[in-house]
């Protein structure tokens, strides 16, 4: 090479190096560019996406075909034993299996107690919420069946297998339902409480208190109450640690006589167990009130006999109100699909508790006068 030319060449070379690199460096600030705008535009799609589907969740429905009334009754559903024959106080499986196929097949879908008294109800639109409840913790309830191999099966004629069966065929006709339990090995078969106790809450079915001896609360002390409440949290606790057992039914539907030792039912401490019920069941007789009327007391909830033993019954049981919600002499609750609107009839709006809708809207419309 020539003096010149290697001159040249040596001035020229930190350009040609400098150029290079800065057009490298050009090429990745325009893929990290491209890259930033590709994951902005997924970002855009996201939002548009959720911006839909929140779209499609607040789509409005058709009021005067739905005619939805979230100030309507709800039926809490009182069971027993589920064994033959019938009686007072036992269903049997094929009743039990009739009671689901009729609430399925005529517009009730079970809620759990929790959400129905606390106003967290979740329907779709134009069904009825419906509230399921087993007392005592009988071993047909929730029953092992024990094989000569060692292994055990969930007996199919109980309770939970009937639920959880109903379920599998019927998914949306969701696995609600409350046991109350007494502190007598409940479901029996002490071998397998732990099991039982951990596959009810596991399945997404709940324990409730019944007290520890199935007490008669009339006449007994406050030392007594909260000893009956808090043995079923400590029982409950001791294998499902992380479990809390916050709502009860009312041994007999007894209350204490003193109503000033009401306030022991609902909260409480004994030997160091605290426990705060927030439902509290009576025996019942009638459907009861929406959660967002204003005369709807969690603490103090009506009950319907599950049964249709007009002997037992005597025109109050399950069947009964059935037909008094069909011929309209009783307004029941009507879904409008979407939890987070409390939807009703503008002739109902003097019966609402805006204190208990929360953050909830509320949607009024025009029908013709009914009954409250």
């Amino acid at each position: 090479m020539k003096p010149m030319k290697k001159i040249i060449f040596l001035i020229l070379l930190p350009i040609l190096i400098f150029a290079a690199c800065g057009t490298k460096d050009m090429k990745a600030e325009v893929k990290e560019e491209q890259m930033e705008n590709s994951a902005t535009t997924e970002e855009k799609v996201v939002e548009n996406k959720e911006e839909k589907e929140s779209i499609v969740e607040k789509k409005e429905i058709d009021l005067e075909k739905i005619k939805p009334n979230e100030l309507g009754q709800v039926m809490v559903l009182m069971y027993h034993s589920i064994s033959e024959p019938e009686a007072e106080f036992t269903r049997t499986p094929d009743g039990l299996r009739k009671d689901l196929e009729y609430m399925y097949e005529n517009g009730y879908r079970p809620v759990s107690l929790n959400d129905y008294a606390t106003g967290n109800i979740s329907v779709e639109a134009g069904f009825t919420p419906i509230v399921i409840t087993f007392d005592d913790g009988w071993e047909n309830n929730f029953s092992i069946i024990e094989k000569e191999n060692g292994e055990f099966e969930i007996d199919p004629n109980c309770a939970v297998a009937i639920l959880e069966d109903f379920n599998k065929k019927h998914e949306d006709f969701p696995l609600e339902v409350t046991f109350f339990v007494n502190d007598n090995t409940p479901f029996g078969q002490d071998k397998y409480l732990e099991y039982k106790l951990n596959y009810i809450v596991d399945k997404g079915m709940d324990i409730g208190n019944h007290t520890a001896t199935h007490v008669n609360f009339t006449n007994v002390d406050p030392e007594r109450i909260q000893k009956e409440i808090a043995g079923i949290v400590k029982m409950v606790k001791k294998y499902v640690p992380d479990y809390e057992v916050n709502t009860m039914a009312l041994p007999f539907g007894s209350r204490p006589k003193n109503k000033e030792l009401y306030k022991y039912l609902e909260k409480g401490e004994y030997d160091g167990v605290k426990y705060e019920n927030i439902a509290i069941l009576n025996v019942g007789w009638d459907p009861y009130k929406s959660p967002y009327h204003s005369k709807f007391n969690p603490l103090a909830i009506h009950r319907v006999r599950a049964s249709d033993l007009q002997k037992y019954v005597d025109g109050v049981g399950m069947y009964d109100w059935f037909k008094h919600f069909e011929k309209g002499n009783r307004t029941r609750y009507i879904s409008d699909g979407d939890k987070d609107i409390i939807t009703i009839p503008k002739n109902y709006e003097d019966v609402l508790d805006k204190s208990k809708i929360k953050d909830k809207e509320i949607r009024t419309y025009e029908v013709n006068k009914e009954k409250k």
